[in-house]
């Protein structure tokens, strides 16, 4: 007997005593159950989910740390206008997490509807559609933007309405007002962001992101510490930090990097429309269903007596409760764009296959943090004990 030959023997009776081993006691094994402890004795899942596995991550790791970067932009804001007074950080904080993190979930649904349709066409083979697609979310974030933008400029009393306080509110106001080209900013991020995840061409916008996020923190040291601009010099930098990260995304996306994807501007992009936009909008609603929790907790703590140290605190903890976010919508993106290209190319038990692995792999990593977490919580605990036993 060959060496083979003996090796499939040895695998065969390890599959049989396994069989025996899951089966019922005095019934047969199935069917089902015959393949499947074929398929681990061969080795056959388990190189199926490193190769998953791998696919997942070099789309989810470019795109957590985009996540990060583009959200590290709004907290590298509110870090320096921290300096200017609690006042401010206070208005600065409610401007972005009751307004802009309104935004930020309305944009990225619309987005993440281009996500699906673009990754269906790279599956099917149909590339030259995704210029389209493209065109199309934007037309349509575009006309959101437009429609959005008197919620901007009538924030201070709307605020009012909802029993904020006076002072925080006008500050709010003025602050939304100088950044209104952010929200036609994001209106033009998202699209290009997800016709380029749809392609797996993630690292580009990864390094464009990090660029932005630099140029945004040398800016605010510039106009805040040293120009004394106040929240007017926090508004322009990032007015200037997030048009560089889409004019340079942009020119990235249009400027010949990509012949088979964008052919050029077409009327088509205006065909359609309605579907897209009833795809959009159910997008956008999940999304902000989801976000619409932070909102919540920053106007119930805004309608508190001396809000503005409170409304601080909570914004800090927000604001690092996030950027774990981040890392969910990385790995969103991930099994959105696998899903959407096994599905495109007709394989729904590679899609299915995909979500489980995104799953386990971001539940893993949502455990690992939450016990790391605590770990340092209770050393915290214990430092400050250890602290208040000394003192008193």
């Amino acid at each position: 007997m060959g060496a083979s030959e003996e090796k499939i023997q040895k695998t065969t009776l390890l599959n049989e005593r396994q069989l025996k081993a899951f089966a019922i006691e005095g019934e047969e094994p199935s069917e089902i159950w015959r393949k499947m402890v074929g398929c681990l004795g061969r080795g056959k899942v388990t190189r199926k989910c490193v190769k998953e596995s791998k696919k997942t991550w070099e789309i989810a790791a470019p795109a957590i740390l985009t996540a990060v970067a583009q959200f590290s932009i709004g907290v590298v804001t509110a870090a320096f206008v921290g300096y200017v007074g609690d006042v401010e950080f206070a208005a600065v904080s409610i401007v972005q997490n009751v307004l802009e993190g309104f935004v930020y979930g309305v944009m990225l649904g619309m987005g993440s509807a281009l996500e699906t349709l673009c990754g269906q066409a790279v599956g099917a083979g149909k590339v030259h559609m995704l210029g389209i697609y493209m065109q199309r979310s934007c037309i349509i974030t575009g006309i959101t933007a437009l429609v959005l933008t008197p919620v901007y400029i009538f924030i201070s009393p709307i605020l009012q309405i909802l029993r904020q306080d006076k002072h925080i509110s006008d500050l709010a106001g003025k602050y939304s007002k100088w950044v209104i080209p952010q929200l036609y900013a994001y209106a033009l991020n998202f699209p290009a962001q997800k016709f380029l995840q749809s392609q797996s061409k993630v690292w580009v916008m990864t390094i464009i992101s990090l660029v932005a996020l630099a140029l945004h923190c040398f800016l605010n040291w510039l106009f805040l510490p040293k120009l004394q601009y106040g929240l007017l010099g926090a508004a322009m930098a990032g007015n200037i930090s997030w048009w560089f990260l889409v004019v340079v995304q942009t020119i990235y996306v249009v400027g010949g990097f990509f012949p088979e994807a964008w052919t050029g501007f077409s009327m088509l992009a205006f065909k359609s429309l309605a579907g897209f936009v009833k795809l959009s909008l159910a997008s956008a609603i999940m999304l902000c269903l989801e976000l619409w929790y932070y909102t919540a907790v920053i106007l119930m703590v805004g309608s508190l007596k001396n809000p503005e140290i409170a409304v601080d605190a909570i914004s800090i903890c927000m604001n690092l409760q996030t950027w774990a976010l981040m890392i969910a919508l990385g790995f969103n993106a991930s099994v959105s764009v696998r899903v959407s290209n096994e599905l495109g190319a007709g394989d729904a038990k590679a899609a299915k296959f995909s979500v489980v692995i995104n799953v386990f792999t971001s539940t893993v990593i949502g455990i690992l943090w939450q016990n790391e977490t605590t770990k340092i919580s209770a050393k915290r605990r214990r430092f400050c004990a250890d602290v208040d036993s000394k003192i008193y």
